[in-house]
């Protein structure tokens, strides 16, 4: 590429989304390249989270279930959020957890294929979700778990007759791989199979179109690129066409049709409000409020074409500079089936992360020997990228990471 100096500030100067950065904390000094993992602080949020204590919680106390709109919160954000990934009105709430969510959808879903007792999903996705389809499995007598990876090559080759439910990551969260989201719903509808996606690694970096695909389902989380804060709460989609067959095994009192008669009984409430479960961690969803101002008037094609040149930029200067020290490529080269991250794998790869942290190149870890370079467009520049692989280049070339203190494990890699 023999990119320049200059060639990186022009980059810089044209780039539509520079004016985005100054809607983010993004701290001096600070190459942040995890934002694939937990996203930046949205300026404006730690003053709405200091009204909502301040007033909200301090003065108005219970009023603010109504006056602020407390109890509404998981569809009123559904409903802002929605057209983000190309949902209607209220087919998106944000409650709970991507597992917790994940647990709801595949319950429901094979609650509308009673005749079919098989789930595909990936042996290689994230594995929250091969954990909450295990335990599914153990709770529904007769349930089949087929892995891509484990029963066959191909996820589409797993899908025939017998199929429940298909459950893809949109984006792989260790390679960066992105799937065909219209081709594999629609093979996976033509043999009769509901389809949930995961979008933790895709929602608020790319274009995501699931009414237009077709879809059934969606899960993911706010935290990465959507930067509503970690442990924020994650979102549910649900087809409209699938809101009266809605059937989830978690029926606390926010899903039931009328909360507070303090019925005995429950009745499900209609709509998307069915996959509710108990009451929401407010203060966690106020956050993204903040995130999603923070998203406001962003063009996601415009995103998408920042986030593939930020990547292209990366894989490239990383082969140019960084050569001969056993880094090998392990995201795909063509940027149309890449998400927003890339990722190396290396023998060292921990103590390679670590020596880069130190010098506040921030990425993370993935074992056995992943390291993982996410680039959210919003606020990242194409100077950190460079700046980023400079970095890199001089701990391979020294030895740096050799220095035993990089090393030492710590909890969260």
């Amino acid at each position: 590429m023999n990119l320049v100096a200059a060639d990186i500030a022009a980059l810089d100067r044209d780039d539509p989304l520079a004016e985005f950065r100054e809607r983010f904390v993004v701290p001096d000094g600070l190459i942040y390249l995890d934002g694939n993992s937990l996203g930046v602080a949205p300026a404006s949020v730690a003053g709405d989270l200091s009204h909502v204590v301040a007033q909200e919680w301090s003065r108005d106390l219970i009023a603010s279930w109504n006056g602020a709109g407390w109890f509404a919160l998981p569809q009123s954000l559904g409903n802002r959020f929605a057209p983000l990934i190309g949902a209607d009105e209220d087919e998106v709430v944000f409650c709970d957890n991507v597992s917790i969510n994940l647990f709801k959808c595949l319950h429901a879903a094979l609650n509308m294929r009673p005749d079919r007792n098989v789930v595909v999903a990936e042996q290689g996705g994230f594995p929250t979700d091969l954990y909450i389809a295990d335990g599914v499995e153990g709770q529904r007598a007769g349930m089949n778990l087929r892995l891509e990876g484990r029963d066959g090559d191909a996820l589409e080759d797993l899908i025939d007759e017998n199929v429940a439910v298909v459950l893809i990551n949109h984006v792989d969260y260790k390679s960066s791989v992105r799937r065909d989201m219209a081709a594999l719903t629609k093979l996976a509808q033509d043999k009769g199979a509901l389809v949930i996606w995961d979008l933790c690694h895709s929602a608020g970096v790319m274009p995501v179109d699931l009414n237009g695909c077709g879809s059934d389902f969606a899960v993911g989380c706010s935290y990465k690129y959507l930067n509503a804060g970690p442990g924020a709460p994650a979102f549910i989609h649900v087809a409209k066409r699938h809101h009266d067959a809605l059937r989830q095994p978690l029926t606390g009192w926010w899903s039931h049709a009328d909360p507070f008669a303090f019925s005995p009984d429950y009745e499900r409430s209609p709509g998307i409000r069915a996959m509710l479960t108990g009451t929401q961690p407010i203060l966690s969803m106020r956050a993204i409020v903040a995130a999603l101002d923070a998203l406001e008037g962003v063009d996601f094609h415009a995103v998408r074409a920042k986030s593939q040149a930020l990547t292209d930029l990366f894989i490239a200067l990383v082969e140019e500079r960084c050569s001969g020290h056993g880094l090998e490529l392990a995201t795909p080269r063509d940027a149309a089936i890449r998400g927003s991250h890339v990722s190396w794998s290396h023998e060292n790869g921990y103590a390679i992360s670590q020596a880069l942290v130190a010098r506040g190149v921030v990425g993370d870890f993935r074992a056995p020997d992943i390291m993982r370079f996410g680039f959210a467009p919003l606020y990242l520049r194409f100077s950190d990228v460079a700046a980023a692989v400079d970095q890199l280049r001089d701990i391979l070339k020294s030895g740096a990471w050799r220095d035993p203190a990089y090393a030492q494990r710590s909890l969260v890699t």
